[in-house]
């Protein structure tokens, strides 16, 4: 089992979201975050004074997966919607999971994902 942490600009939220539907992911857990990287801030004007956002609004998607083969699929799927070339477009974190429980039902492992 794979669990993927992808971390998107929030402007592709839907057409990943609908993507992996697609594709026939059945699960995910998706947060808005905030962090910064490479990008960096931007500089705004508030009331007057300049002020330097170092943190920027971003979308995690959290996904659970039963094999290496789905893990392939849905990487490559995120990296071609939120692929731009330009700093900021985002990072995916890959972990292999030693379990996984259902807590209503107790059932572990790829029967507890799905």
């Amino acid at each position: 089992m794979t669990k993927i942490d992808a971390i998107v600009r929030e402007d592709v939220y839907e057409e990943i979201k609908e993507a992996l539907d697609g594709l026939g992911v059945d699960g995910m857990t998706i947060s808005q975050v905030m962090g910064c990287g490479i990008q960096g801030g931007y500089t705004s004007i508030v009331r007057g004074s300049r002020v330097d956002i170092q943190m920027l609004p971003k979308i995690k998607f959290e996904i659970v997966v039963s094999s290496q083969k789905w893990a392939d699929k849905v990487v490559e799927t995120i990296c071609s919607i939120s692929r731009t070339g330009k700093p900021g477009d985002g990072k995916i974190f890959i972990y292999d999971l030693k379990d996984v429980v259902r807590i209503r039902t107790g059932e572990r492992g790829n029967e507890a994902i799905y």
